[in-house]
């Protein structure tokens, strides 16, 4: 038993270990050069993930009440629902995980464009973008609001990476966390209604 702990120790520092080394290169890549003006667009554009999300399942739920809508009303419900357990998430997993920041864990190698006193994993601005994104495609289910709607959370995603914030494994947790919230509240919502 001993000897099977061991070898899956092993396995899982090797694996990490190396993940590590290409989420840092990867990173480096997307960081490094200076670009003011690409870079102030960045900052600006990452800044408006925490109003946005909230400002458009509130619009859902709104525009279900104008429209007298009951499924339209139901769906502002669930994407606030969404919204809310994505952010538990990603805010539990910060704690749990406790990553440091790139530019703080590499300040040679990473250049920090913004500021942040929480953890790393997962990217809770992309986390925001991509349950909003989900809640918007699950609701009105058109090409022309999902299109935009992942457009921009995946803008989000790339800013957080380009301001020095997040890994890109960070991002990929916040897309992961965003999407399957929305899924799974959608999931359980179709569950309840069937009883």
């Amino acid at each position: 038993m001993s000897k099977l702990f061991f070898l899956v120790f092993f396995f899982c520092y090797f694996y990490f270990a190396l993940a590590q080394k290409a989420d840092l290169k990867a990173l480096k890549t997307i960081n490094q050069t200076d670009l003011p003006k690409w870079d102030k667009a960045m900052k600006n554009l990452s800044f408006t993930a925490y109003p946005i999300a909230p400002a458009s399942v509130s619009g859902i739920l709104f525009h279900g009440y104008f429209k007298k809508d009951k499924v339209l009303i139901r769906n502002g419900y669930k994407s606030t629902i969404a919204l809310v357990l994505a952010m538990g998430i990603s805010t539990g997993t910060k704690y749990l995980f406790q990553r440091m920041r790139p530019a703080i864990k590499y300040p040679n190698d990473i250049v920090a464009r913004d500021h942040s006193s929480t953890y790393s994993f997962p990217s809770g601005h992309t986390t925001a973008a991509f349950a909003t994104a989900t809640a918007l495609t699950l609701t009105y289910n058109k090409w022309y609001v999902a299109v935009p709607a992942y457009t921009y959370a995946s803008f989000i995603g790339y800013s957080r990476m380009r301001l020095g914030m997040h890994y890109p494994t960070d991002v990929l947790g916040g897309i992961i966390a965003g999407i399957g919230s929305g899924l799974l509240t959608w999931k359980l919502d179709h569950i309840l209604k069937r009883k």
